[in-house]
Order: structure tokens, then C-alpha cells, then sequence
């Protein structure tokens, strides 16, 4: 294994190591730009994500590349700081080191930004069944699905199979889910009612589940009750105070019903980053790190864990929610306190400035909370636009999102409609079933062969052949 740079002593500067480039990690990086330290910024993407519009991306919307700027090219202007592509898989503390897959990188400073990740309570097997929706690769799967689920259903003559098809179930009622239900059900029933022609898409059938007795829980109960109209007046089924019980090729067990459906997605929660364990700190029951008042450990004062891996406590004493803006301010006063240690000066403490908290359902629809204000329509809906173009990195980005969104709300229509190929994880089973089906069609029963010897090109050229020979 290989060191990244030069030892300590080489340095001359110290060194911050960042790992993670989402909201808060970024944010430590620009924030020491003038510093006297060396950063070095560790990511297994080479792009920050906006994943607050993610769901976007998923839903046809937005283009990938509309929330996601390369991280080098976001940090260009400092000279202070590099950029390692690599997976972080371990943490040293007694001999400050970071380990990931290239090599190693000692650190004067770390500062953990590495976020969550999708959970399914022990159910790993739903994964391939239900994608999450936390990474870029999960929302173009998510897109291809839905999409697809659109292009099986018009060519199908299986009534049943068809309804299936057209049955689509969110699972979780948070921002994500709600956000999800409503952008499917105004794509299915809005945008894409004339682009066929042996389906009627309006009549898509979108489930919103969850175990809670409220949509939006963590919002106000006027709130929530608001978003639960708007959803039901946009043709969404809500489904709530039930648990899903199993998932399968077929649908979705919840409680003691079953819904047939060949497309789910999973909104239901996430867990930790497992690298928040190899700090041997304290972790609370989700696995989120416990830090102290100015976001470092209480044993290791030059190690900070920042947004949602951090378990700090707000002003209630109740842990801090997962947010852009918590990660955003963490990442802000983070950078701040290193730079007064590099001056001689303490720690201090972390003060969360609630901005309030909003989601979208659709087309001028929304809720928004802010302080003890509480909006619904289409002003909290141009407040969530404002707000979140202020907040995505670089100008191109912002421009691109405007444009789209006023094309979508003028001409009722989604400028990303594109079923593109997925990472090979969630590809296996359909290349396979595709080859089978190529050889069904052309010999008229089921054929058996070895995928690593027969290509799928080579398929469907016997196929042609046998074809052509009847």
C-alpha cells in the first residue's frame, strides 16, 4: 500500500482530510481555501450530488447532470486542496491515518462527511426488488424502471399484467416518498396521457405507503394533513399505519393486504455509513456518530464528524434531523474552529440556525414551514424553487434547472424521458431474461445455455439463423 503524499514532517502545512464530498464536507473545503493547512478531500465520486432533487432525476425531470458538478472542478480556484478519488474503508486514529483503496493519507485534522445510506431493517433481499434512492445510480434506475414499466405496459396484450405494470408503490412518507408519489402520479396522469397509443397512462394506479399514521411526520399535523389532500387530490392512493411485510417479483405485502405491482420504490429510511464504526467512538442506536458540542469526538478533538453520520445535539437536546442545511452549517463551523486552533484559539460550540423545512408534491404544490410560519401552494412552492437553486453549486446548474422547470411547467412535459442502462447489479436479470426470450421466439420453446459462452449478440444471431431457416 502506497502513502498518497509525503510524511508529516515533509508537509510543512497541516493537513485536513475530508471524506466525503456532499454538503457538508464541501462546504470544509471551501471554507479553508485561504488557510494555512493542506486539504485533501477523499470521495468515491468525483461529483457532489444535490440529492434534495434527486428525486427529480428519477422521475424525468432533470438531467443527471443538473445536480451533480465534478468536485475538482468545483475546488479548481484552490490551491491548497486536492482531490482523491477513492473509497475510505478505514480510520487509524493513533496514527491519524485514512486508508482507502489506492493507499493512505495521514491527517492532521479529519473531518468525517460521509452521509447515510439506504436501509431495509435486515430485509437486504428487497434491495434489487425496491431500489432506495440515495445515489445518482439509484435515481436513473428508479427512472429506467418507471419508464419501462410504461413501454411493457403498451405493448402487452395480458390485461392483468398490464395493470400490474401500471401500479407503482413508494415506500415512506417522508420528503422523498411524498415528493416521488406526487412527481410519478403528475407524469402518469399529466404528462404522458397522449404518448400512447394502446394504454391510457391516467389511469396509473400510485401507492404511498408507510408504517406512520402521517405523511410528513416530522412536519406540523396541519401540515401533514395538507400534503395528504394534495396527494389524494393528485390521484394518489395513501396508505398509512400499515408495514410492509415482503416484497416480491409480484408486489408488495403491506400488512394484510397484497399489491400487485412490478415497480417499487424504497423512500422508507436510511442507516449509517458503516466508516462511522471504525472510529471506535460512541455510536447511537441508527450508528450515527456521537460528537460533542463543537462536532468533534469527546476523546480526539482533531477528529469532526459532520451532517448526517453526526449524532449532535440541538438546542432541544434532541439529535440534530439530516439535512442539507444541518450538513451545510456544520461543514461552515467546522472549517471556522480549525482555523482558530491554527491560531492558538478554542473550540466553539455548534449552533443550528433553523431555516425551516419544505417539500414539494407537484406542479404548484407544496408545503413549507418556516419558524412558526406555515405555507401550502403555490407560494411555498416558488419558495422550495428559490431556495433550492440558491442552494445547487455552480451557475450552469442553475441556469439548466431554471430552464427545465419553466419548459415543464408551461408545456406540462419532462425533458429527461430517456431509458438508459443501469450499473450491472440491478442489468443481470433482464439481459438474461432478454436472451431467453430471443431464443423462445425463434425456436418456440425454452432454450438453456451458458451465459459465459454465448454472448447476447451471438444469441440473436442463431436466433435469425433458425428463424430464417423455418
Amino acid at each position: 500500500m502506497e502513502r498518497a503524499e509525503d510524511e508529516d514532517e515533509a508537509r510543512g502545512m497541516p493537513r485536513v482530510v475530508i471524506v466525503g464530498g456532499g454538503f457538508g464536507g464541501l462546504h470544509v473545503a471551501k471554507k479553508l481555501r485561504r488557510a494555512e493547512v493542506e486539504v485533501c478531500l477523499v470521495d468515491r465520486e468525483n461529483f457532489h450530488l444535490f440529492q434534495p432533487l434527486l428525486y427529480q432525476v428519477a422521475t424525468a425531470g432533470l438531467q443527471a447532470g443538473d445536480i451533480a458538478s465534478p468536485i475538482r472542478a468545483v475546488l479548481r480556484r484552490q490551491d491548497n486542496t486536492k482531490v482523491i478519488k477513492g473509497e475510505v474503508h478505514d480510520i487509524d486514529r493513533k496514527e491519524r491515518r485514512v486508508f482507502f483503496e489506492h493507499g493512505e493519507i495521514d491527517y492532521d485534522y479529519l473531518v468525517l462527511a460521509a452521509g447515510m445510506q439506504t436501509n431495509y431493517f435486515g430485509n437486504d433481499e428487497w434491495r434489487k426488488l425496491a431500489p432506495g434512492l440515495k445515489t445518482l445510480g439509484d435515481g436513473l434506475e428508479c427512472r429506467r424502471r418507471i419508464l419501462e414499466a410504461f413501454e411493457q405496459a403498451e405493448w402487452t396484450d395480458d390485461d392483468d399484467l398490464a395493470e400490474a405494470l401500471l401500479t407503482f408503490v413508494i415506500v415512506g412518507a417522508g420528503p422523498t416518498g411524498v415528493e416521488m408519489a406526487g412527481a410519478i402520479s403528475e407524469i402518469a396522469h399529466e404528462v404522458m396521457v397522449r404518448d400512447f397509443r394502446n394504454i391510457d397512462s391516467s389511469k396509473a394506479r400510485v401507492v404511498l405507503v408507510d408504517a406512520d399514521s402521517r405523511v410528513l411526520s416530522a412536519y406540523h399535523d396541519e401540515t401533514s394533513e395538507q400534503a395528504k389532500r394534495d396527494l389524494e387530490a393528485m390521484g394518489v392512493e395513501v396508505v398509512l399505519d400499515s408495514m410492509v411485510k415482503d416484497i416480491t417479483d409480484e408486489g408488495v405485502h403491506v400488512g394484510d393486504r397484497f399489491i400487485r405491482s412490478h415497480t417499487v420504490i424504497w423512500a422508507a429510511g436510511v442507516a449509517a455509513s458503516p466508516l462511522g464504526a471504525t472510529l471506535d467512538a460512541e455510536l447511537d442506536n441508527a450508528g450515527r456518530v456521537v460528537v460533542g458540542p463543537n462536532l468533534s469526538l469527546a476523546d480526539d478533538d482533531r477528529v469532526f464528524v459532520i451532517g448526517d453520520l453526526a449524532h449532535a445535539a440541538g438546542e432541544d437536546g434532541e439529535a440534530l434531523p439530516g439535512l442539507a442545511p444541518v450538513a451545510i452549517q456544520q461543514g461552515i463551523h467546522t472549517a471556522r474552529n480549525i482555523r482558530r486552533r491554527l491560531k492558538g484559539k478554542e473550540y466553539r460550540p455548534f449552533i443550528y440556525r433553523d431555516k425551516g423545512q419544505m417539500a414539494t408534491l407537484g406542479r404548484a404544490r407544496a408545503v413549507a414551514e418556516i419558524g412558526k410560519q406555515r405555507f401550502s401552494g403555490f407560494l411555498a412552492w416558488m419558495l422550495w424553487l428559490f431556495i433550492h437553486l440558491l442552494f445547487l453549486v455552480g451557475f450552469r446548474n442553475r441556469l439548466f434547472v431554471l430552464l427545465d422547470w419553466f419548459y415543464a411547467y408551461v408545456g406540462m412535459r419532462r425533458s429527461s424521458r430517456l431509458i438508459v442502462e443501469t450499473p450491472e447489479s440491478y442489468q443481470q436479470e433482464r439481459q438474461a431474461e432478454r436472451r431467453q426470450k430471443a431464443l423462445e421466439s425463434a425456436e418456440g420453446e425454452i432454450a438453456v445455455f451458458d451465459d459465459e459462452e454465448l454472448s447476447e449478440k451471438e444469441l440473436h444471431r442463431r436466433a435469425e439463423e433458425r428463424s430464417g431457416g423455418e
